[in-house]
């Protein structure tokens, strides 16, 4: 069977993805291995550390490797390398149907790294397949990133835009510049950027936090609301009950849950990295459905990184010369629950590291939602991130109804949810903020699910806090020697790896 190495991220959050007989067998994104943020793959040559990484979790060597299977045609490899080159739009679209369990669907992907930078596939026995959908000048990723960056963020910090419009009051009217849909463009004014600029900063003085945030609302709802019409338009002309999500426009939380909830759909979908790192999975499979028909029958587990042996763990805790506990799963949830329920930061390492941007329960950091001063502790001490910003939670699946309303669903943490009693998480939340980031978990989280189920036990609120694992402007914690790092440079209290256990 032929090995493909999939590879993503030529200018930024470059990525690993090993398949094999038409599985994906591995992830893993550079950044967590180089321990550089956003770390982009280097002209001509080979992430040999990642690389390895991941043929390591298949026992294999890169003479096993077949082709290359690169999601961008700027991606530069040695020239003695066999190359497969896949549209990036493509590996978007083939990421977002093939990780899923559909048998069929309708697949949009908005993504600035393709022209046009919208996209409509369709998904089913026969593979994928671009239809036809003209789309001309920018796409909503583009428009959204403008508006980021007239409010001030930075290249790549979309994110700080949907957090700060989370806490935002919908005003009447904050003047940001319509933007038009046209059928197949967007219009958007010349001055749409300049006009969101002088609203920040008008006559010279800073706009207040408040009126910050409501802009922020207000700019988050208008290109929502025209993606809404968009996709309606495209269920309306392809006629499929199923939709899947690519490209990084669908990290937000807030369109996808849009999306979810319009009920323009039956079922929606969104992968665990719908973004750029994620297309490394798509350019893999894209190949190898050339060669064969893919197997379908769940959707792919996000959990295929690396991942360390308690004999590994324990050799760097004795190479560090740390002290620590070993102790049975009952006795970690014991401790860990006491730990958590005292308002206690717990980091926890467990399995197989995730693909996708988020913790999911194998490379987190846990708190008690309902700790006192709990939102304080993370953005001030931990994660060093502004006052407004949330935090997401996990839940057991079945007791999700009981404390939210929203998709029945967020394995991912890819949809944000209604709180149904503000009072119960007011610790958690900023003011003007409702909405949470909901992790949904069931009993094949295993550990981590009677975790879950032992805190709600003992304190009757049956969640977490679930942030991810790492430090200040770095990424997720990769290795043991990188959670014992993070876990020595930061306010943590415990750390759990494996089945080892550390306190200060």
């Amino acid at each position: 069977m032929s090995l493909i190495l999939g590879l993503a991220g030529a200018s930024r959050n470059a990525a690993v993805a090993l398949c094999t007989g038409g599985r994906v067998v591995g992830v893993c994104e550079h950044a967590r291995v180089t321990r550089t943020r956003r770390a982009a793959l280097k002209s001509g040559v080979l992430p040999r550390e990642t690389l390895q990484a991941v043929l390591n979790l298949g026992d294999y060597s890169s003479q096993d490797v077949s082709v290359y299977a690169l999601a961008e045609r700027s991606i530069q490899l040695p020239s003695d390398v066999p190359i497969a080159y896949v549209d990036h739009h493509q590996a978007h679209a083939a990421t977002a149907f093939y990780s899923s369990a559909f048998k069929d669907a309708t697949v949009v992907v908005c993504d600035r790294g393709g022209s046009p930078e919208l996209t409509v596939w369709r998904g089913d026995e026969n593979g994928i397949r671009r239809l036809e959908f003209a789309w001309t000048g920018p796409g909503f990723a583009s428009v959204y990133s403008q508006a980021a960056e007239a409010m001030g963020f930075g290249r790549g910090d979309e994110h700080r835009l949907e957090s700060l419009a989370r806490v935002g009051e919908r005003p009447c009217d904050a003047g940001v510049p319509t933007i038009e849909y046209h059928g197949d463009h967007l219009e958007v004014p010349s001055h749409f950027q300049g006009a969101i600029a002088g609203l920040i900063g008008r006559n010279g003085s800073a706009a207040s936090a408040a009126q910050r945030a409501s802009l922020a609302e207000e700019i988050q709802r208008q290109v929502g609301e025209l993606l809404l019409r968009v996709v309606s338009d495209i269920g309306a002309r392809f006629g499929q009950s199923r939709l899947c999500l690519g490209g990084g426009l669908f990290y937000n939380s807030y369109f996808t849950t849009l999306l979810a909830e319009s009920g323009l759909f039956t079922e929606t979908f969104v992968p665990a990295n719908p973004g750029n790192a994620g297309a490394a999975v798509g350019a893999a499979l894209s190949v190898a459905a050339a060669e064969t028909r893919l197997p379908r029958c769940e959707a792919l587990s996000p959990f295929l990184g690396p991942e360390f042996s308690a004999q590994q763990i324990k050799a760097v805790l004795d190479n560090c010369k740390l002290s620590y506990d070993y102790l049975r799963n009952d006795q970690i949830i014991e401790r860990t629950t006491a730990a958590l329920a005292k308002g206690q930061l717990i980091g926890w390492f467990q399995g197989r590291m995730e693909w996708g941007p988020r913790a999911l329960g194998n490379r987190s950091i846990l708190a008690s939602p309902v700790a006192p001063y709990m939102l304080e502790n993370l953005n001030l001490f931990l994660k060093h991130r502004a006052p407004h910003e949330t935090y997401s939670v996990v839940v057991r699946v079945e007791d999700l109804p009981r404390y939210f309303r929203g998709p029945a669903q967020s394995s991912f943490m890819e949809y944000e949810y209604e709180v149904l009693d503000r009072e119960l998480l007011v610790n958690l939340l900023p003011a003007n903020a409702t909405r949470l980031r909901v992790q949904t978990v069931d009993a094949s989280a295993g550990v981590f699910y009677d975790l879950i189920r032992a805190f709600g036990d003992l304190t009757g609120i049956p969640m977490l806090v679930n942030t991810s694992f790492n430090g200040f402007n770095e990424p997720i914690v990769c290795s043991p020697r990188d959670a014992i790092r993070v876990f020595y440079g930061t306010g943590l209290d415990m750390a759990i790896l494996g089945s080892l256990v550390l306190r200060k």
